[in-house]
């Protein structure tokens, strides 16, 4: 069992009919908040708001599925992912990756209902606080229950950064609010100014350092920096961003971590880089402490008999890995031909990967293809291990950083009687190659490319530096690896370009893609060329998929919510 901060679920928690799906209160027969005013019940309270990280709750509205805490299913709309699986599995998500979107759409309901119940599990916490007599407390006391107040306030930051960065448009819930069950609020818009002050309060109140907090599933002050840093860049607010950012770098309280890998394992878990992450355990099993969202993401068969094959790479993504001679990304000329692969081939028939193209080694950290080790099961022997059919639109490609490595299997696997798999491997809601990065991008936007060009090369030496995937023959690297340093952004737009693509071959299937698209104006282009290019090995994706409209760079309000609200909540721009 891992040693670490689990998130159990509550039974102090209960959901009333109260006209709005989206609201919690304490069920009849729960402690009272008198009972809970000391820092054990404080504690108890911040559990259950913890523990909706992940997304999942007794009382799921919507699709099990789309509450996860790690946004697998946003990297399906973007370029970075395909639902997976064959077509007919999962329909809303087909629906939701061919532009098919519908207001009713069930993945859209869960991931809202999931946040707002994250939102009120905080605010469930603060109301406690506030009936507290703090001048009676100890000084121990004091300070305990100050560090839960930031620790509210930092998990209500986090429940509505994800709320205003999905759906835009955001009713904030007060702690009053929430005393006197008024949960329909009007959105009028992004909940920024309201995430800036709780992270405020959050940085007053925390820990200072890691070493002040014992628990590593908890934030410190430097952690809620690094989220008020990421606040900012997402309002384009440069200056602040970087201040913060910078603040975060400058802290030595984190660092990237010498092997890549060891970011998506469970021996690297809370290490140098992890800045804030999502605690998943596999402690009994099927255990309720693991990625039960995050299920279907395994093979489809494969080495250890996973179900159900969903979020495969997409070719593009494949594509970017690509370099020059140098080492270098190719930019806009990555797309120009496809990196080989054995869409079409049976795994009884031939196929010989490309070990010849340079390409970046983060490539076999994050795309799981044929002829290469995976994850420490051995060779990937093709479509054996893919669900998708030929007749699907899921292309030929495993995801890696979501599956356990071989050696850890017994520790993390939570697998289950049909093939499905609770992971207890742990998400990085932020790391610090993350923070690097959107350093060097409020660095180029305030015109500090020398920086900028600092921090990115941070990230690609790390990556030189860590180890390779080796050929399952035991012949030396799986490919042929090759990464190199910039020696110079010569002006702004090279800039611009070189930190865009690093985040996107660093952070791979990480459920960033999307937001950073759509923060940058570009998610239409990029996806229009994407869906063009998809389609030259794909050959049905092309006639299946709508084309994106500006529109979807926000989600829909779910209906049956607003709905329920009566006439409070309003449905967002063209839908």
């Amino acid at each position: 069992m891992k040693k670490k901060f689990v998130y159990l679920f509550l039974v102090l928690l209960g959901v009333i009919s109260c006209g709005d799906e989206f609201s919690e209160t304490p069920a009849i027969g729960a402690l009272s908040n008198e009972a809970l005013a000391n820092p054990q019940g404080v504690d108890l309270l911040l559990t259950g708001a913890y523990s909706m990280l992940d997304g999942w709750r007794d009382n799921n509205r919507g699709n099990q599925f789309a509450v996860g805490g790690d946004n697998w299913w946003f990297d399906v709309i973007s370029d970075d992912a395909h639902k997976g699986s064959n077509d007919g599995d999962q329909v809303e998500l087909l629906q939701i990756e061919v532009n098919d979107w519908q207001t009713a759409n069930d993945y859209f309901r869960a991931k809202f209902t999931a946040l707002y119940a994250g939102v009120n599990r905080s605010n469930a916490v603060l109301s406690v606080i506030n009936g507290i007599d703090r001048s009676a407390l100890l000084p121990i006391e004091e300070a305990a229950i100050a560090g839960q107040e930031g620790e509210a306030h930092f998990l209500r930051a986090h429940y509505y950064f994800e709320l205003t960065k999905i759906f835009g448009n955001v009713s904030i819930v007060s702690v009053e609010n929430y005393e006197n069950l008024e949960f329909s609020q009007p959105n009028t818009g992004p909940a920024w100014e309201q995430i800036e002050a709780d992270l405020q309060v959050a940085i007053a109140n925390l820990p200072a350092t890691r070493g002040d907090q014992p628990d590593p599933g908890r934030p410190t002050q430097v952690a809620a920096r690094a989220y008020l840093g990421k606040v900012h860049l997402y309002q384009a607010d440069w200056a602040a961003a970087l201040t913060e950012l910078n603040a975060v770098i400058n802290s030595g309280e984190y660092s990237l971590d010498p092997e890549y890998l060891n970011n998506f394992t469970a021996a690297g878990e809370n290490g140098p880089e992890s800045i804030f992450a999502i605690q998943f355990a596999e402690d009994t099993g099927q255990s309720l402490n693991g990625n039960r969202a995050g299920t279907l993401n395994f093979p489809g068969g494969g080495p250890f008999g996973s179900c159900c094959g969903f979020y495969q790479p997409t070719i593009d993504l494949a594509n970017a890995f690509r370099v020059d001679g140098d080492g270098l990304p190719l930019f806009d000329a990555y797309n120009d031909s496809d990196f080989a692969n054995d869409y079409g081939i049976n795994s009884d028939q031939a196929f010989t990967p490309d070990t010849t193209t340079p390409v970046d080694p983060r490539l076999d950290y994050t795309v799981g293809r044929r002829g290469i080790d995976y994850n420490g099961f051995g060779e990937h022997i093709g479509k054996e291990w893919i669900r998708a059919g030929f007749s699907d639109i899921s292309g030929p490609y495993l995801p890696k950083k979501n599956v356990y490595q071989a050696e850890e299997f017994s520790e993390n696997s939570g697998l289950g009687a049909w093939g499905q798999n609770h992971s207890g491997l742990n998400y990085n809601i932020i790391r610090f190659a993350d923070v690097l990065l959107m350093a060097a991008e409020a660095a180029v936007e305030t015109g500090d490319l020398a920086t900028a060009l600092n921090y990115v090369n941070q990230v690609r030496a790390r990556a030189a530096g860590s180890s390779v995937v080796q050929a399952v023959d035991g012949s030396g690297p799986a490919a042929n690896y090759q990464i190199g340093l910039y020696t110079a952004f010569p002006d702004a737009g090279f800039a611009r370009d070189a930190v865009r693509f690093e985040r996107r071959v660093e952070l791979g299937m990480e459920g960033h893609r999307l937001f950073d698209l759509r923060r940058w104006g570009v998610t239409e282009q990029v996806l229009t060329e994407y869906y063009a290019n998809e389609t030259r090995t794909i050959g049905n994706f092309g006639p299946k998929v709508n084309a994106y409209q500006s529109r979807q760079d926000l989600l829909p309000i779910p209906l049956t919510s607003i709905d329920l609200s009566n006439g409070i909540l309003e449905q967002n721009p063209g839908y």
